[in-house]
């Protein structure tokens, strides 16, 4: 249920050793009508982190987003273009879906996806076709560090986009992958509440969060609202129970779960 009384979060501290990395929540408008869907992939059930969850495409930041980053505009915050870059690069080679690409043409697709898997830099394929890419069309909305102590801790920058036309199959990359869908946020909720899917606890707490919007447009309106302040989760004893808990000022409808119903990863 909704918490109306969250409360403040502690000091925002990066965990040590954690690995930048960035996801992208991809909107289109619903061919039934309705709350726009969500490209979701299923992770394999051999990864070390997620193993078997539904997830946003997206990935670790290489070294290389940061050279493409500051070759196209992003030397302010070099950290926040490159994870936008990441988050670019991450979805084409998961899905096959080119996101922020717009002088890529459908049919180039495959083959420039095969090279990226290929280990060709994405900076130097950008320099060979002479493109730009369109970093300014992503979103930001949310920074997630989760700190369990995990064999992995990743501080995730999130961003929305709307879904770029395209007829091609996506499919997914079947090493880290099993399946891809498109489905609302609250059909996403609903599976899981089901049984038919399972989400982590950041990924459930934002589609919620994008629930409250109908379609793209409004969950970027909603996203202004709020800063994107680093989101690292914190447990607390309520009446005898264990909480993991968010803070209360970052647009998010639930900030608490009893931590023996959270999948962390």
């Amino acid at each position: 249920m909704t918490d109306a009384a969250s409360p403040t979060a502690p000091p925002e501290v990066l965990p040590d050793g954690a690995i930048p990395a960035a996801t992208l929540v991809i909107m289109r408008p619903s061919e039934c009508g309705g709350a726009d869907e969500i490209l979701m992939v299923k992770r394999s059930t051999k990864m070390a982190f997620a193993a078997g969850a539904v997830v946003f495409p997206g990935g670790r930041v290489d070294p290389d987003d940061y050279h493409v980053a500051r070759l196209y505009g992003f030397r302010i915050d070099e950290a926040d273009g490159a994870a936008r870059v990441a988050a670019l690069r991450e979805t084409l080679e998961e899905t096959g879906l080119a996101v922020g690409w717009p002088e890529l043409k459908e049919g180039e697709v495959a083959e420039v996806r095969r090279a990226l898997l290929g280990g060709t830099l994405l900076s130097d394929i950008l320099t060979a076709r002479g493109d730009r890419i369109a970093l300014e069309s992503f979103v930001p909305f949310a920074r997630w560090c989760p700190n369990f102590k995990e064999a992995r801790t990743f501080d995730t920058r999130f961003y929305a986009v709307a879904a770029p036309p395209h007829g091609h199959e996506l499919t997914v990359e079947e090493a880290e992958h099993s399946h891809i869908f498109w489905a609302s946020a609250d059909a996403t909720l609903a599976m899981a509440d089901r049984g038919e899917v399972s989400v982590i606890f950041p990924t459930r707490r934002n589609l919620e969060r994008i629930a409250q919007a109908a379609d793209f447009a409004g969950f970027s309106s909603h996203s202004r609202q709020f800063p994107v302040d680093l989101v690292t989760p914190w447990i607390e004893d309520r009446d005898g129970q264990s909480h993991l808990c968010i803070p209360s000022h970052l647009g998010y409808p639930v900030t608490s779960e009893p931590f023996d119903r959270v999948r962390r990863g």
